[in-house]
């Protein structure tokens, strides 16, 4: 059917209320043609954000099967429904419906697998030679282990040290690479 979605926790949020979410929300998303990709929670004052990230089931990549506003709307509507009836979150949150986005977020080894060749960005649970931040191409999946080129040596992450990771948009093949402001150049002293 699609990916078995894993979560980004922010502030310690129980693991079991957002698989809770996910068990939900899966078959209803499938019925529209949309995948759960994963879910995000944060935590806030009086409240927190439920952040649901959805995706088409055919990742054909075109535009023709790119999550529209209204595939987040219909994905909103259905959750929200769902969570009224029986809803694994005590206290005040905000829903949030959202495509993967250019920076796409990466939730589990499968879904690096597709971005084979990409670059991503890694946030480690625990630190690995003193960092916990990565940044560097996705060069192999096997299993639950993801390697990565990271400054010029592999790496190889298992699936569960991984925090958060998403990839990293190649701007020049977007064109979108920035162009240097006017009056920004060097700077020029003051003679002595």
């Amino acid at each position: 059917m699609g990916l078995v979605p894993i979560f980004y926790f922010r502030n310690s949020r129980d693991a079991m209320e957002t698989e809770a979410i996910v068990s939900r929300v899966a078959p209803a998303l499938a019925e529209l043609g949309l995948e759960c990709l994963g879910v995000e929670w944060n935590a806030g004052h009086g409240g927190g954000l439920l952040r649901v990230y959805i995706d088409s089931l055919d990742h054909a990549g075109d535009a023709a099967t790119a999550v529209s506003v209204d595939d987040c709307e219909a994905a909103s509507r259905e959750i929200s429904a769902l969570l009224d009836v029986d809803d694994p979150i005590p206290g005040h949150y905000v829903l949030e419906v959202s495509s993967p986005g250019i920076e796409r977020p990466l939730f589990n080894a499968a879904q690096f697998a597709r971005f084979v060749g990409e670059d991503a960005k890694v946030t480690l649970k625990l630190p690995r030679d003193g960092r916990r931040r990565l940044r560097g191409r996705i060069v192999a999946v096997d299993g639950a282990r993801i390697g990565m080129d990271v400054d010029g040596s592999r790496m190889e992450l298992a699936e569960g040290e991984i925090e958060s990771a998403h990839l990293v948009p190649d701007w020049n093949a977007l064109g979108y690479v920035p162009k240097p402001k006017p009056g920004k150049g060097a700077k020029k002293g003051k003679g002595r």
